[in-house]
């Protein structure tokens, strides 16, 4: 889960999270996934789509985990972080055959299934919840209608976990929630909503779904990414909710003090969608 308030895009962050990303992604929807890839083989091999690819952490993480020779194209709105994604690619599969990449700028929104043609396999990671009800749709309405199958890891499930219990826990979750369901710019953002969102409409469309949890599980080892994780959630919780801003500063200061001492666990759930139109697998 992200904190809006915390540096989501900059390099520095998602190179902070990556790490616990990797432990968190859900390997049990990769054998049902290469099944799948395996029975449909392409002569080129994989073609792969990865939206908002960010600094490529993603691609990082399952490129290695696929046989066969892989084409990925990353798609992002900044260039910065497409041209660091490219660079950081691995250049082999799990099998050793060769993993390229090429990057595309643009807005998801439009996305199509003529656009799909040719692709083996759609990933995202940490995306879904910056949508909206129709731009989920939309998703859904390509990739059912390309035949592609869909990766959807990390995606936010409303629910935090810190040890120890504070009396005010519960009061910043839902505020934050509420603030991950905001309307930005005239789009009303899915937020926790959007993984049960996803599946539906997948579903709807005749593909068969597995979800998967993918917590984030932080302790005394990763209180380098606790400190901004939570410095932003916090700030999130009081946009929505101004009138915690008194409790929220106290809270907040014996939050990090445990964090640097060592003191603190944070349980962080999100759910991995695997998708397959048809009903493959």
């Amino acid at each position: 889960m992200d904190a809006v308030g915390s540096p989501r895009f900059a390099p520095r962050w998602l190179e902070l999270r990556e790490r616990a990303d990797a432990a968190a992604r859900a390997p049990e929807l990769l054998h049902p996934l290469r099944a799948r890839l395996s029975a449909h083989p392409s002569p080129d091999g994989l073609v792969i789509r990865d939206l908002g690819c960010g600094t490529g952490s993603m691609a990082r993480w399952l490129a290695v985990r696929l046989p066969g020779p892989q084409r990925w194209t990353l798609h992002d709105h900044d260039p910065d972080l497409l041209a660091l994604a490219a660079r950081r690619m691995p250049g082999s599969a799990a099998d050793g055959t060769p993993v390229t990449a090429t990057t595309m700028r643009g807005d998801l929104a439009g996305l199509t299934a003529a656009d799909l043609t040719g692709t083996s396999l759609v990933t995202a990671s940490a995306l879904l919840d910056l949508l909206t009800l129709d731009e989920v749709e939309g998703l859904a309405e390509a990739c059912t209608r390309a035949g592609v199958p869909v990766l959807l890891a990390l995606s936010v499930a409303g629910r935090v976990e810190l040890t120890p219990a504070d009396p005010l826990d519960g009061a910043l979750t839902d505020a934050f929630n509420a603030h991950q369901r905001r309307a930005d710019q005239g789009r009303a953002l899915l937020g926790p909503d959007a993984i049960e969102a996803a599946a539906e409409a997948f579903e709807r469309r005749g593909a068969a779904v597995r979800l998967m949890p993918s917590p984030w599980r932080l302790g005394s080892a990763e209180s380098t990414l606790i400190d901004p994780w939570l410095r932003g959630w916090v700030a999130a919780a009081q946009v929505q909710r101004p009138e915690l801003a008194a409790e929220a500063a106290g809270y907040l200061q014996r939050r990090l003090e445990a964090n640097a001492a060592g003191e603190l666990a944070v349980t962080v759930h999100h759910t991995d969608l695997l998708a397959l139109p048809g009903g493959g697998g």
